[in-house]
C-alpha cells in the first residue's frame, strides 16, 4: 500500500480552489507523518539494526554505444548480500538520488524488497586529450533519446562492468536476469531514460519509477504516449511522479501536462501503473519523499511475474489472441521473398510503396484498363523512435484491407485511411538493419516473419487478403 498514493487522485486536475489546496496540503502532511511512523515501527518494533551496506566505484571508458564517452558509476551492496544467491538490481540514473542506498537497505531489512544491489550511473562525458576537460556532455543524447541505444548500453556495457567488480571483502557481484528482477529510476531526463530503457527492453527492466520525466517535445518524448496507446502491452509496472508547476523550460512545454498525457496512455493500454501529482516544480524533493513507498509498490508480490495488461485499443485488442506475446522460432533454410519495393492490394486497385528517405508510404490507384499507376499520394504514416529513418522490410495486406508493415518500430498495422492503429513487438533476434531479406506473411490466425535461416510466428486474430476479393470499406472516418 502506498500511503501518499492513496491520498492523491489519478484523474484530479490541479486544485485551483485555495481551500482545496490547503486541504490537500494538510492531507499530504498527515500521510507523511503516518508513513514515517510506520517505517519507524518496522525498524524499531522488530529490533532490526540500522542499514548496513558498502559502496564501491566503477568506470566505463570509451563506450562502444557512445564512442569516446566515459561513464562513472557507484554500486551499493548490502552487508547481507551473499554471492551464492544472485541479487536483484536497482538502477538509479544521475548517480545517487533519493537517499536510495539507505532506503533500499532498510526496505530489504523490513522484508519489503528482495535482496537488491544498487547501481548509480552518471551520464557520459567526452573528455579532451588531457582527460579532464569536457568536450561533450552526453546526458541529453543518452537520456532523452527515445530509441533503444541506452538500453543496449545498459545491457552490453554497464551490467557486464558491474558484474566484473567485487566488494572490498571479496564478494563477487552477481545479478539475477529478467525484467521482473530489476527496477530503474530516473529524474527529469533520467525519468524518460528509465521509461525508455524498460520500454525497449522489458526483459531487462520490469519496474519503472520516473520522477518529473521529460516526456516533452525535446527529442521526441512527446510522441511516446501515441506509441503506448498503439503498441501491444508489455510486461511493465510503472510509477510516474510530477508536480503541478513543473515547467523546467517553457520552450519545451509543460512537464506536468505531458506526464499526465503519458499516464492516460498507460491506463488506456492496460498497464499496472500508478501516479503521484502534487504541489511542486521540477525537483527531486517529492520523489525523495515518496521513494520508499514507490519501491514497496513496485516490488509488491515479488517474485510473482509482471504480466502484460489488456489494452482498450479497440483495433489492436481483437487482434491479440493472448497477451503472452510469445513468438515461436523454427530454424531452417528458407527463401524469403522481398516485397519491400511495394505491394498491390487484394483486388489490385491500389499499389503501395515506401518513399525514399522518409517514413511515409505512397499509395497509387491502378487503372483497370491500362494497368498503370495513377493519383499517387503520400498516404501511409509510420512511427519511428528518435526521428530515425525506418527500414520497411516487408508488407502484406489482411482480409480487412489493413496494411501490415515490418519496421524497426515493430509490425505497424495501418487502416485503409493510412493511419497506424496497432503495433506488434518484433521477436528478439530480428535486426532489420542487417541488410538481409525479410518476408512478412499472414495465414489464417497467424503472422510470420521469414528470414533465410529462421521462421518466427505467433497467433493473431487476422486473416490474409484473398486475391481478387475487395475488402469491406472502412469509410472516411
Amino acid at each position: 500500500m502506498i500511503l501518499d498514493n492513496d491520498i492523491k487522485t489519478k484523474d484530479m486536475a490541479r486544485p485551483e480552489n485555495p481551500e482545496r489546496q490547503v486541504f490537500a496540503k494538510t492531507i499530504w502532511a498527515a500521510a507523511k507523518i503516518l508513513r514515517n511512523s510506520l517505517l519507524a515501527l518496522c525498524l524499531v518494533g522488530s529490533a532490526i539494526p540500522a542499514a548496513a551496506f558498502s559502496i564501491i566505484d566503477g568506470r566505463i571508458d570509451n563506450s562502444d554505444v557512445y564512442p569516446g564517452t566515459v561513464h562513472s558509476f557507484k554500486i551499493s551492496i548490502p552487508d547481507a548480500y551473499n554471492p551464492a544467491e544472485p541479487a536483484c538490481l536497482y538502477l538509479g540514473l544521475d548517480g545517487i538520488l533519493c537517499k536510495a542506498p539507505a532506503v533500499i537497505d532498510s526496505l530489504i531489512t523490513c522484508g519489503d524488497m528482495p535482496m537488491t544491489i544498487g547501481v548509480y550511473l552518471n551520464p557520459g562525458v567526452v573528455y579532451g586529450a588531457d582527460g579532464t576537460t569536457p568536450l561533450r556532455y552526453n546526458r541529453s543524447n543518452e537520456f532523452d533519446a527515445t530509441d533503444g541505444r541506452f538500453a543496449s548500453f545498459l545491457e552490453n556495457e554497464l551490467i557486464p562492468a558491474v558484474e566484473q567488480l567485487s566488494t572490498p571483502d571479496g564478494r563477487t557481484i552477481k545479478l539475477k536476469a529478467g525484467g521482473e528482477n530489476a527496477a530503474i529510476f530516473g529524474l527529469s531526463s533520467g525519468g524518460i531514460a528509465a521509461f525508455n530503457a524498460a520500454w525497449h527492453r522489458p526483459d531487462l527492466f520490469g519496474r519503472v519509477f520516473s520522477g518529473c520525466g521529460t516526456f516533452v517535445p525535446m527529442r521526441g518524448g512527446d510522441q511516446l504516449e501515441a506509441l503506448v496507446r498503439k503498441h501491444e502491452p508489455k510486461a511493465l509496472r510503472i510509477f510516474l511522479q510530477d508536480g503541478f508547476s513543473d515547467t523546467w523550460n517553457p520552450i519545451f512545454g509543460s512537464w506536468y501536462e505531458h506526464n499526465r498525457l503519458l499516464a492516460s496512455a498507460l491506463e488506456f493500454a492496460g498497464y499496472d501503473c500508478d501516479f503521484d501529482w502534487a504541489e511542486g516544480g521540477h525537483s527531486v524533493v517529492r520523489s525523495t519523499q515518496i521513494f520508499a513507498d514507490v519501491m514497496r509498490w513496485l516490488w509488491r508480490d515479488y517474485p510473482a511475474p509482471i504480466k502484460e495488461g489488456e489494452t482498450k485499443n479497440n483495433f489492436l485488442g481483437p487482434l491479440l489472441k493472448s497477451h503472452s506475446q510469445q513468438w515461436a522460432v523454427n530454424s531452417g533454410n528458407y527463401e524469403p521473398i522481398s516485397n519491400a519495393g511495394g505491394i498491390f492490394n487484394a483486388d489490385t486497385t491500389l499499389f503501395v510503396t515506401p518513399e525514399t528517405n522518409t517514413n511515409f508510404m505512397t499509395q497509387y490507384t491502378v487503372d483497370s484498363a491500362t494497368k498503370t499507376l495513377a493519383n499517387g499520394q503520400r498516404f501511409y504514416y509510420l512511427h519511428s523512435y528518435n526521428n530515425s529513418m525506418l527500414t520497411v522490410a516487408s508488407l502484406t495486406f489482411d482480409s480487412l484491407g489493413n496494411l501490415w508493415a515490418l519496421t524497426e518500430t515493430g509490425i505497424q498495422i495501418l487502416d485503409q485511411n493510412g493511419r497506424v492503429r496497432g503495433i506488434l513487438s518484433l521477436p528478439k533476434g530480428i535486426d532489420l538493419s542487417d541488410g538481409s531479406t525479410y518476408q512478412l506473411t499472414l495465414d489464417e490466425g497467424r503472422v510470420s516473419i521469414i528470414t533465410a535461416n529462421a521462421a518466427y510466428s505467433r497467433d493473431v486474430n487476422a486473416s490474409p487478403a484473398v486475391s481478387g476479393q475487395t475488402p469491406p470499406s472502412q469509410g472516411a472516418a
